[in-house]
């Protein structure tokens, strides 16, 4: 009998990054008061119906609840609130998506403009729609940083 060794579902997907990018006429510590809450992105993503946390900090898990009934569960890697950046796995989802991590980033542009910036690397289920995922998660991910805009602008 073979010997069971260390394995893992967990991989970082590969692909080039979708970036999101907005300024906002803000100081970045507000800016990352909003964007900088893995616990709340239901703030600016009107598609989520809930967020639950399990643990606190960097391991933690966020299970996403979609109105649509779809949900996405994923893990914090790395979270850095003075540096103001954190990054996060999806390690189970409905969506279709097969891998995905990203990363969120506040930087100040001087005392009363700043920059959040949102990059996703993600690969889809059904390697077939790649073109239709990627647009798919760069239209998500520009329409959650609007409604930060607006929410703080």
């Amino acid at each position: 009998m073979r010997q069971l060794q260390p394995d893992t579902l967990i991989k970082n997907p590969l692909g080039r990054p979708l970036v999101s990018s907005v300024v906002i006429a803000c100081s970045a510590i507000e800016l990352w008061r909003v964007v900088g809450r893995f616990e709340g992105f239901d703030v600016f993503i009107p598609a989520l119906a809930r967020i639950t946390m399990t643990g606190s900090g960097v391991g933690s898990l966020r299970k996403k609840w979609f109105h649509d009934g779809n949900i996405a569960v994923e893990q914090l890697n790395s979270h850095d609130a003075q540096a103001m950046h954190m990054t996060w796995t999806t390690i189970y989802n409905t969506l279709g998506v097969a891998r995905l991590w990203a990363a969120m980033s506040v930087e100040s542009l001087g005392e009363h403009q700043a920059r959040a910036t949102w990059t996703i690397i993600a690969e889809p289920l059904e390697a077939s729609d790649k073109e239709g995922f990627e647009q798919f998660i760069q239209d998500f991910a520009d329409r959650a940083l609007g409604n930060v805009r607006r929410l703080l602008g």
